[in-house]
């Protein structure tokens, strides 16, 4: 492993918190509130803040961590959920000239502004680490804003040579500004705990489509081709049945890639920023169990909704001791 020393000093010298290096991270675990699925359940949700929670959870437990923290945008994250009915005196008009209004259903929002962003998440980092499996991988998903910065924090945790990909989540969807290129991707950095034992199961990922199938013969166009590192997948629907109305909700294919590639049947797999519950989602298709945690109540209100009906699926409110059934 390359030595961190100096890229933690070069992240001191510009203002960011100093940390000692991978595989002396300074955070523990909490022997004493030890947090742990029943051996029936197939996830937990919990209502709590994640730097709280994460000493509860024991070292070298989680074969995949995926998380999608604020990105740092300065501002509220909202989602306004609308419906139109048929008025003729309404404030829009439809299909066919027909006049509609708009009813508000509900809203939803966070504030997505921190004036020392890596401060704020190198304790999390460090934990994500330290929960890891030696065949465990960790996915951190973010936009242009912070990327860099991360990367560095990432190389000074994990070690630079854990380093695994880039990836480039690529979609057409929104405004175009006029002064600047569209900023039309997110990235996702893909550290593993020890490369070389880590999960990656090329075989599980669904193929795709070759761009020009004329040009690889046609039993390789009926094949498909593995993805790159380049994901092109269209963002959440505003108006499809995926939609659950949680402001930054990612893609079930998205997320579902990551957890089939680096992980196993069984394996158990985390997000400590949950939002809508996507990463649980994936992993009860897929027969992976789930720890999710988040501390926005309407994160914790769309997860109950979204695992209504799985008796397997705890809950974990902050006065809590002991996980309730989400059936209850």
């Amino acid at each position: 492993m390359r030595d961190a020393a100096p890229v933690v000093e070069c992240l001191c010298r510009c203002g960011f918190p100093r940390r000692r290096r991978a595989g002396n991270v300074p955070v523990v675990s909490n022997p004493v509130a030890p947090l742990s699925l029943a051996p029936e359940q197939r996830g937990l949700v919990c209502h709590a803040d994640n730097l709280e929670l994460l000493p509860r959870i024991a070292d070298d437990t989680v074969d995949l961590i995926y998380i999608d923290p604020p990105f740092n945008t300065g501002r509220v994250q909202r989602r306004t959920q609308l419906r139109t009915v048929r008025d003729e005196a309404g404030d829009r008009v439809g299909f066919g000239g027909h006049r509609y209004r708009t009813e508000r259903l509900s809203e939803q929002a966070y504030a997505d502004s921190f004036a020392d962003y890596e401060a704020f998440l190198a304790p999390r980092l460090e934990h994500a680490h330290r929960m890891l499996t030696q065949r465990g991988s960790l996915y951190v998903h973010l936009d242009y804003r912070e990327v860099h910065y991360v990367k560095v924090l990432l190389d000074a945790i994990f070690g630079r040579d854990n380093f695994l990909n880039e990836i480039v989540w690529a979609y057409d969807y929104g405004g175009r500004p006029r002064d600047r290129w569209p900023a039309k991707h997110d990235t996702i950095l893909l550290y593993a705990k020890q490369v070389g034992s880590h999960i990656f199961d090329r075989d599980a990922v669904d193929r795709i489509p070759y761009m020009a199938p004329s040009l690889v013969g046609e039993e390789k166009a009926a094949r498909g081709k593995l993805p790159t590192d380049t994901w092109w997948h269209t963002i959440v629907s505003p108006t499809g049945k995926e939609k659950l109305g949680y402001p930054t909700q990612k893609p079930l294919g998205i997320v579902r890639r990551a957890l089939l590639a680096s992980s196993a049947p069984g394996s158990l797999v985390c997000d400590f920023f949950a939002g809508s519950g996507t990463l649980g989602a994936a992993a009860l298709l897929e027969g992976r169990r789930f720890l999710l945690v988040d501390s926005h109540a309407a994160a914790i209100e769309v997860m109950r909704k979204r695992f209504a009906g799985e008796p397997n699926v705890g809950f974990l409110e902050p006065e809590a001791r002991t996980p309730e059934s989400a059936s209850s």
